[in-house]
């Protein structure tokens, strides 16, 4: 783990309430990995692929189930507290399949997103682990996660290399380059919605206070209750306005 992210692991994990939100979250992230699995062992027609994603699926519900029976015992351990600021950024955890759509791409491109993001997991899972020495019960969980990860790792590598032996290498780089997009694209999205908060603060705090100033100096010079309307120069009404 690079020294400078240790500090920013530690606050992601240290307050109990913030790691049982992360741990379900994870869960969930784990559960929907196992439902596109199970979908792609549907779709492939290559029998070894088959039972391999069978597999890699049931090990991605094992683990959402140990993350969120692990969440579910801290939070049952834990007073009702307020709402607290989430620290997802700082911990992603694994992408699952929320960046790729198993029905439209071909099994070497699945291949080599599985393989890059099961790499990434298994590192980051290790990092988590190594700041959890105050909770021996959730460091376990990670421990156990991280072993499955590293098969997970060197199957989808494997795979790659039996369906696209002299194309795997471009396969892999263009993954990584639609990886880097999607994070260029959270990235954007994220500096844009604290850029617009940051704007209407500005507006909120800075331009509207003398809006409301000079209409409360104005509606001083106003004479309370109804104003008398001029009357109609020959009493009678004969148009709309």
């Amino acid at each position: 783990m690079p020294a400078f992210l240790r500090p920013l692991h530690h606050f992601a994990w240290r307050h109990p309430d913030r790691r049982a939100r992360l741990l379900l979250r994870f869960a969930e992230v784990e559960a929907d990995g196992g439902r596109d699995l199970v979908r792609a062992a549907e779709l492939t027609s290559d029998a070894r692929l088959r039972l391999l994603f069978l597999r890699h699926a049931l090990d991605e519900q094992r683990h959402a189930d140990l993350f969120r029976q692990r969440g579910l015992e801290i939070v049952r351990s834990r007073p009702r507290a307020a709402g607290k600021r989430s620290a997802e950024w700082m911990a992603p955890g694994e992408r699952g399949l929320d960046d790729v759509r198993v029905d439209e791409e071909p099994e070497a491109a699945l291949l080599a997103f599985l393989h890059l993001s099961e790499r990434d997991a298994a590192r980051q899972f290790d990092d988590y682990s190594s700041v959890l020495a105050s909770d021996p019960a959730t460091q376990a969980v990670f421990q156990k996660v991280v072993r499955d990860e590293a098969f997970h790792m060197t199957y989808t590598h494997q795979q790659l290399v039996r369906l696209a032996p002299t194309d795997h290498r471009r396969v892999l780089w263009r993954a990584r380059l639609r990886r880097l997009w999607k994070l260029y694209l959270r990235l954007a999205g994220g500096l844009a919605a604290l850029i617009g908060g940051v704007v209407l603060s500005l507006i909120y705090y800075l331009l509207l206070p003398p809006f409301a100033l000079a209409a409360k100096h104005a509606a001083k010079r106003e004479a309370p209750g109804w104003t008398a309307a001029a009357a109609v120069p020959d009493g009678t009404l004969d148009r709309e306005y």
